[in-house]
């Protein structure tokens, strides 16, 4: 039973705001209403018949005063949502106990309200339906009201009404049959809703019409389409470049420009194709890939950075701008007749490592040679194997063997004559030279 008065008054807080509003709709109302219960009569009536109860006069002459708090909310034109709480202190038996002492008995009920006619006419009878929940004494029961009733809409912001209903128990057990006559008054809590009054439009305005809104009616436009000024007739000023810079404005109005510039190019003072706000040195010529300035030259030999394997080192433009390194055979002392390299012809290699560390970009040739004593047979692999040699020790001593390439070419190439001591002497020789 307490479920089922939790479920009405879920039921009178989410009626009213489901539904709009309009003018013939019940607006938001409370009332307050003085009842009267009458048990004898439904009894009399339950135990005869209604015919004879008419007949014979015969209506209950016990009826209970008490008090109904009512809460209204239209749902459409015809019918309205009601809940009620309604009190008595009242004596009556329930089937089956034995209390015969006043008690109080308490009512809850939602109700729907079926009109006859809209919230426009003064009387306006309805039907009444819907579910209730009672207390009385310790017991719990619902029943079903049944009746009908009238609203006399006297005034516009509230109505007299006054309702009969009979209430059939459903749990029979805890709710007797009854009536209850209810007379009583409620009254609006919301604002009627004032009508919107839409003023008509105004007559319109004719004016003359100016298609391109120039200030320069079409009539007297040669360009009614385009906005322009007076001066030209209704025309834009011209901009023979189109570089949106209007001529008058325009110290260079046959070629396109900017308007920082007063409608010329940017300017390009070098002349070496990057315009001046892009060119960091504009007033010596360079290349795009350095922002206008020309290729550096780190090391001021004459060679540009980009094609100078010594860029820090000053060197020749003929040996890639690196310093010439000429190592000759006398000063690089092998064994005789063999590749193993004396201590003696170290300390000239040692300063070929020095040169290679402070220059770590630069890659060297290392190409062995001998005189023409001894067949070809000997000497070729003679000369690579000491070419070999030379490039083992620099490696040891902490060069990248990546930057080292060796060749041997035997008797092929003497610088001197072979005919001679001193010349032989100079024809056996390992020359270290940058790589091209």
């Amino acid at each position: 039973m307490k479920h089922l008065i939790v479920s009405l008054l879920a039921s009178i807080i989410i009626a009213p705001v489901v539904y709009g509003q309009d003018d013939e709709i019940r607006s938001h109302e409370i009332g307050l209403s003085f009842n009267l219960f009458d048990f004898k009569t439904a009894e009399l009536i339950r135990t005869t018949s209604l015919n004879a109860v008419i007949r014979d006069k015969t209506f209950g002459d016990e009826k209970s005063p008490g008090i109904g708090l009512h809460y209204f909310k239209g749902l459409k034109k015809h019918i309205d949502f009601g809940a009620s709480l309604n009190a008595s202190y009242l004596n009556q038996t329930l089937p089956g106990k034995t209390d015969p002492t006043d008690r109080y008995m308490f009512q809850l009920e939602a109700t729907a309200q079926f009109k006859m006619v809209s919230d426009n006419y003064w009387f306006q009878p309805f039907l009444i339906g819907g579910i209730g929940a009672q207390k009385y004494y310790v017991y719990y029961g619902a029943y079903m009201p049944l009746g009908v009733g009238l609203n006399i809409n006297f005034f516009h912001e509230g109505r007299l009404f006054i309702n009969s209903t009979y209430r059939v128990p459903i749990t029979t057990g805890t709710v007797n049959y009854h009536f209850m006559h209810a007379f009583g008054i409620a009254g609006r809590i919301t604002k009627k809703k004032e009508p919107v009054i839409i003023p008509p439009p105004p007559p319109p305005v004719v004016a003359p019409k100016d298609s391109d809104n120039d200030g320069i009616t079409d009539d007297k436009d040669k360009c009614p389409n385009q906005p322009g000024v007076a001066k030209y007739e209704g025309c834009p000023v011209p901009d023979t470049d189109k570089d949106g810079i209007n001529d008058e404005n325009d110290k260079c109005p046959t070629v396109a420009g900017l308007a920082k510039y007063e409608g010329c190019p940017i300017p390009d003072t070098d002349n070496d194709g990057i315009n001046d706000e892009e060119d960091k040195c504009p007033n010596q010529p360079g290349v795009a890939r350095y922002q206008g300035c020309p290729v550096p030259d780190t090391d001021g030999d004459g060679v540009n950075d980009e094609e100078d394997k010594c860029p820090k080192v000053a060197g020749p433009a003929d040996n890639f701008g690196c310093p010439i390194i000429g190592i000759k055979s006398y000063e690089i002392v092998f064994k005789t007749g063999s590749a193993v390299l004396l201590s003696k012809g170290k300390p000239i290699l040692d300063t070929v490592v020095a040169y290679l560390k402070r220059n770590p970009d630069v890659e060297v040739t290392i190409d062995g040679h001998t005189d023409n004593t001894g067949s070809d047979k000997v000497n070729n692999p003679l000369s690579v194997k000491r070419a070999e040699a030379t490039k083992k020790y620099l490696v040891s001593k902490g060069i990248d063997a990546d930057r080292l390439v060796t060749a041997g070419f035997g008797s092929t190439q003497p610088v001197a004559d072979n005919k001679t001591k001193e010349g032989r002497q100079k024809n056996r020789r390992i020359e270290i030279k940058i790589k091209g």
